[in-house]
């Protein structure tokens, strides 16, 4: 790897500043809580933005540091060859179009970073370029882009392809590819002749911050290499302190490598915190949040399935996953996976535990803010990514318990922002 000129200028923050944790929220255009209490009066009126309008001046009032809006553009048939589990749980489907309700937000909101999910294997270098040039503008500086390679076959279908390429060759023409989106942003014309990609076109089309910030969620060697290669804020879902540390570390030794410095990129853990006035209480809704035998349990297998592109239907849930299943798409998870599983099995591994999450935070305002500080004394990262487990959980009574009860108890701790400072979305990172 080599230092890249399009790397967002890094200050020395005071201990004030490092101190606080970078916060964001992961969500989907999806629907809301719809069968589950709390659910609200009307939970079919998701399709006009309302709710994510809502949600996105309360992570602004919260002092919330950016919200990331994923994106996918299929109905997932990967849990038991079929679209019928994933309309049962919603995890990924029904969903509308990230990019203009990102839109929407910019205009409803002032200083709250908005990340939007576009991916390298669908859309046009140009087109991609031109989408978060104009996000950017409308939003006076607070667009990020979260690079995706996407892996389902059903989404190359969808474009013309019949299956999408090899898990490394995406990663080398995601490389191509922003380069080449990166030289749209910032050159005068852009002649551009790549081993996949070429560009003739004059003229740029800059953002008001020369480039979106640019995310990105590596977990295997070669996307862990493409994140500290481009990325300015990471995500990250390694589990338990250690692997989190180890995480951290990897990206930090790549940095260097490369003659950049090792806090050149930010990395967020993502987490999922279940909330109540007692430790007790809050375990007791966790029990039943991951119960094997609840209506919750199809609902994380198949969401399992999607992130994986693993058949989880195909396995005993009472035995462990064979050690040569094998993946297109996410390996780091498979992996993490298969080595849960390991003298137990599926179902006791799934069993009283959140997926896609680096930490378990169950408890109080107070004794989930005591983990988060342990964990970033321990790791060295930057922050979180709050998530709430994909389509048809999020509801405003959730939102409520993390922004009113969590943040503030991290506002009063130093460890959260209670305002956001002068400048970009991206000059507000560097400074952190």
């Amino acid at each position: 790897m080599t230092p890249q000129p399009g790397f967002l200028p890094r200050s020395s923050p005071t201990d004030d500043a490092r101190r606080r944790m970078i916060l964001g929220w992961f969500v989907n255009y999806m629907p809301t809580a719809w069968n589950r209490p709390w659910a609200g009066s009307d939970p079919t009126s998701w399709t006009d933005g309302e709710f994510y309008l809502d949600m996105a001046r309360a992570l602004e009032r919260a002092s919330i540091d950016l919200v990331m809006l994923e994106d996918s553009s299929v109905v997932p048939e990967n849990f038991g060859s079929s679209m019928t589990a994933e309309f049962a749980a919603t995890t990924k489907s029904p969903k509308h179009d990230p990019l203009p309700l990102a839109a929407a937000i910019s205009q409803t909101t002032e200083r709250l970073g908005i990340v939007t999910t576009m991916s390298t294997s669908l859309y046009p270098p140009h087109r991609l370029a031109q989408l978060q040039s104009t996000l950017d503008q409308l939003s006076d500086g607070r667009a990020g882009w979260n690079i995706v390679t996407s892996f389902e076959n059903l989404a190359a279908q969808n474009v013309g392809l019949d299956t999408l390429w090899e898990h490394d060759e995406r990663y080398s023409r995601a490389d191509e590819y922003v380069r080449l989106a990166d030289e749209f942003w910032t050159k005068d014309s852009v002649s551009f002749n790549g081993s996949y990609y070429q560009a003739e076109v004059p003229g740029t089309l800059p953002p008001v911050q020369r480039r979106p910030v640019l995310c990105q969620a590596g977990g295997s060697s070669s996307g862990m290499d493409f994140a500290a290669k481009w990325a300015d804020l990471i995500v990250s879902v390694p589990t338990g302190l250690p692997a989190m540390k180890a995480y951290r570390d990897g990206i930090r030794q790549r940095l260097e490598s490369a003659g950049n410095a090792p806090d050149a990129c930010r990395v967020l853990y993502m987490i999922t915190p279940i909330l109540a006035e007692t430790v007790a209480d809050a375990e007791a809704k966790e029990a039943r949040m991951y119960s094997p035998d609840g209506d919750n349990f199809l609902r994380r297998l198949v969401q399992l399935s999607n992130v994986s592109e693993i058949d989880f239907a195909q396995y005993d849930l009472d035995q462990p996953i064979p050690e040569d299943a094998t993946t297109n798409g996410a390996q780091s998870i498979l992996d993490a996976m298969k080595a849960a599983t390991r003298g137990s099995s599926l179902r006791q591994a799934m069993a009283g535990k959140g997926e896609s999450t680096s930490l378990r935070l169950v408890g109080t305002p107070q004794t989930v803010a005591d983990q988060m500080e342990e964990a970033m004394d321990f790791v060295g990262g930057d922050g979180f990514l709050l998530f709430h487990g994909g389509g048809g959980l999020i509801s405003r009574h959730y939102l409520d318990e993390v922004l009113d009860g969590l943040v503030p108890e991290l506002q009063r701790r130093g460890l959260a922002q209670t305002g956001y400072g002068p400048g970009t979305f991206g000059e507000r990172l560097a400074a952190r």
